[in-house]
């Protein structure tokens, strides 16, 4: 479990590249040559971390740390850089670049999910306008899920960024505090998508990826079914987990070089299925015959790769946000709400 030295390791790493400009990947249409600016005049807020989804899942991590241990010797910094970087000017800039032509694709969904984490968190603090400031963006990523969820015929099942459940996962959390349209949207999306599969063969994972396609699927429906139904999905869509198969979902990724930013990213991969499984175990109850090899596969994907945060800047600028997933209590547990209602 997390707690407040990890924590402040965690906000140290974090904030030593939450500003840090370059190097930084770009995501950007270019439509003329006035448009090859630096990185902090295409994104006031979200320009460090080497790119747009690190840095916002970076503001996101700061953020609960600060909250989830108060006394923190960072949690100070946090504050005083969260007042002068989460206020509206910035936003509207971030806001300005969501209107550029060829934009709709922009982060499509890993980065909307990741924004609407942020700005619920933010909204843990109350004392603080960083969630009245962010609103705005936050707003503008719901619509674009309630736009784009419906004409989205299939699920995208690949473990990067373009992963459907888990931007899922975030965005209904936050849709359930915020906009109970889009969590019903959200809600039937996934009934359609996923309410019938069966006996996943996990073939996984792929060499650059981060999440299991597999767990992150599990996780979603855990988050929205209650306790039975999802126990009685579950048992259908893996059916011998309780013999540790299929084994590709037990064993931790391999990491041969951490300075391979692709490569790096299996350390990730690790780190969100030590997340899932712990969300899936507590899903199904202590007395399931999964909850222990999967608390024990957590384990075991937990001290693959929680050593080698700080290893290379190409899982350092990232990889503690998904450690602190994996960790605190928080973010593992979340009440499930019935799909439909």
């Amino acid at each position: 479990m997390l707690d407040a030295s990890t924590a402040s390791g965690f906000a140290r790493l974090t904030l030593g590249h939450l500003g840090q400009t370059y190097p930084y990947k770009l995501d950007l249409v270019l439509t003329g040559p006035e448009d090859l600016i630096g990185p902090a005049e295409v994104h006031p807020i979200f320009h460090g971390s080497f790119d747009w989804h690190s840095c916002v899942h970076g503001w996101w991590q700061v953020l609960r740390l600060a909250r989830r241990f108060p006394d923190l010797p960072e949690a100070t910094v946090i504050r005083a850089r969260a007042d002068a970087m989460l206020v509206p000017d910035k936003v509207a800039g971030e806001l300005n670049r969501l209107d550029r032509p060829m934009s709709g694709g922009f982060e499509r969904p890993y980065g909307w999910g990741w924004l609407l984490a942020l700005h619920l968190e933010a909204g843990a603090h109350p004392d603080r306008p960083w969630a009245e400031a962010l609103a705005p963006l936050a707003d503008a990523f719901a619509a674009r899920f309630a736009e784009h969820l419906p004409k989205l015929t299939y699920p995208i099942r690949t473990g990067t960024h373009f992963n459907t459940s888990f931007a899922l996962i975030h965005a209904h959390a936050w849709a359930l505090q915020h906009d109970s349209s889009l969590a019903r949207l959200i809600e039937q999306r996934a009934q359609d998508w996923f309410g019938g599969d069966r006996g996943c063969q996990a073939w996984e994972p792929g060499g650059d990826e981060f999440l299991s396609s597999a767990l992150t699927e599990a996780l979603l429906m855990a988050r929205l079914l209650p306790t039975a139904e999802f126990t009685c999905w579950f048992d259908s869509f893996l059916p011998d987990a309780a013999r540790g198969l299929p084994a590709t979902l037990f064993a931790p990724a391999h990491v041969s070089d951490r300075s391979d930013g692709k490569i790096a990213h299996l350390d990730g991969l690790n780190l969100s299925r030590a997340w899932c499984w712990r969300g899936i175990a507590d899903a199904l109850g202590r007395d399931h015959p999964v909850a222990a090899p999967a608390r024990t596969a957590a384990t075991a994907h937990l001290a693959a790769s929680l050593p080698h945060l700080a290893d290379d800047y190409m899982g350092t600028h990232w990889l503690a946000s998904f450690a602190v997933l994996a960790l605190d209590g928080e973010s593992v547990s979340s009440a499930a709400t019935s799909i439909g209602g």
